[in-house]
């Protein structure tokens, strides 16, 4: 999925390491949003409580959102990811629709095409994508003009609320909550919505499922080819990025990084890697597998180590430590793109934009093992 012109954020690529936003959830937390401040007036009759449903903040709370992600281009992010991650009419359901398992019922394909086929939330799923992807815009257009310095948009989707590769009834394995193409609809929808809103590129991540990945990479093909966007040269660059367990594989699908790899490689992504999961000392050895393989370029935004309530962000790490040891994964030439997932903050950005700031980026054949790895920390 690559344009035949290179990508500008290719060129980037090969002449240093990029940098990604960090954490839009810790960050939002940090502002003191209350349910009243993320229902507003447009949705002050909702039935559920919505402060866990981040993306509406982008409808409720524009001028929030607008600054988070001011702060994190100061702070030296190439990249910014639009405030997505849950903005399909699937995991939008989740807030808005009755769940039927509280009247005995039960979530099958049969009420997620009821909720495929639901105007309310097609439109509010593709609002959100659209007015997020233009506050990135904005806000990447005039830090880039302001610094001389181009900036990309990165459409975010997420790994939806549903699985397409278990079943949740342990007496029914066969069983799948929503079928492939229910799932590869919301994602068409969700990716024709951040195109119209300006995104540079698309990237899947945070993959637990597979299967649900696929659906997504299928659903942005399809958009390319059924919108003309193929014959006119403007396929977005798309990014990939898995979410994996201390043995290193996707969380539900327990595919392992090889494999993992092996299913997406035909794709011809800009970049792999991982990201969230695990605090950045307990990726590095499936980072460097990953990077012994991939022929694209490797990204690596992981959390700030492991959730902690009694930390302001929610994770252990800080700013520096993050620096740290990402600085040690380019020293060993294992990432082209880094950043932060959850708990990381513009200023756990910044530090790593300055940790990182002159270092090559990865070169295929030029990793380190973990054994090196572990000696060179002590």
């Amino acid at each position: 999925m690559t344009t035949t012109r290179q990508h500008p954020l290719q060129k980037v690529l090969e002449s240093r390491i990029a940098i990604i936003d960090g954490a839009m959830g810790t960050t939002i937390r940090t502002y003191g949003m209350t349910e009243v401040d993320i229902r507003s007036g447009r949705f002050k009759d909702s039935k559920k409580d919505l402060l866990n449903n981040g993306d509406l903040f982008s409808l409720t709370q524009p001028k929030m959102i607008g600054d988070i992600h001011r702060r994190f281009l100061e702070a030296g992010a190439d990249i910014i990811e639009t405030n997505t991650f849950g903005a399909t009419s699937i995991s939008q359901s989740e807030f808005f629709v009755e769940d039927p398992r509280e009247h005995g019922g039960r979530k099958d394909p049969a009420f997620y095409q009821k909720i495929i086929d639901d105007p309310f939330l097609k439109d509010l799923a593709w609002e959100i994508n659209e007015q997020s992807a233009q506050q990135c815009r904005e806000w990447a257009d005039r830090v880039a003009n302001t610094t001389g310095r181009q900036r990309f948009v990165a459409g975010a989707i997420g790994p939806l609320t549903v699985s397409l590769s278990n079943s949740p009834d342990p007496d029914d394995p066969g069983f799948r909550v929503v079928t492939f193409d229910q799932v590869k609809t919301a994602y068409a929808e969700q990716v024709r919505a951040l195109i119209a809103g300006g995104a540079d590129l698309l990237l899947v991540e945070t993959i637990f499922d597979s299967l649900n990945a696929k659906a997504a990479l299928v659903a942005i093909r399809e958009v390319f080819d059924q919108d003309g966007l193929t014959a006119n040269n403007r396929d977005l660059p798309v990014m990939i990025s898995a979410a994996v367990g201390r043995g290193g594989e996707t969380m539900i699908s327990a595919q392992t990084v090889e494999a993992f790899w092996n299913a997406v490689e035909h794709i011809h992504p800009l970049s792999v890697g991982l990201n969230c999961s695990l605090g950045p000392d307990l990726m590095y050895p499936f980072l460097e597998e990953l990077a012994a393989k991939s022929s694209a370029a490797i990204s690596c935004y992981p959390n700030a180590g492991l959730p902690n309530p009694l930390s302001p962000t929610g994770f252990d790490l800080e700013p520096a430590d993050m620096a740290r040891y990402l600085s040690d994964f380019a020293d060993h030439g294992l990432i082209n793109i880094a950043g932060g997932c959850c708990g990381n903050t513009p200023e756990h950005i910044a530090a790593i934009a300055k940790a990182l700031e002159g270092q090559p980026p990865r070169r295929p054949g030029t990793t380190v093992t973990e054994e090196s790895y572990a000696e060179s920390r002590g």
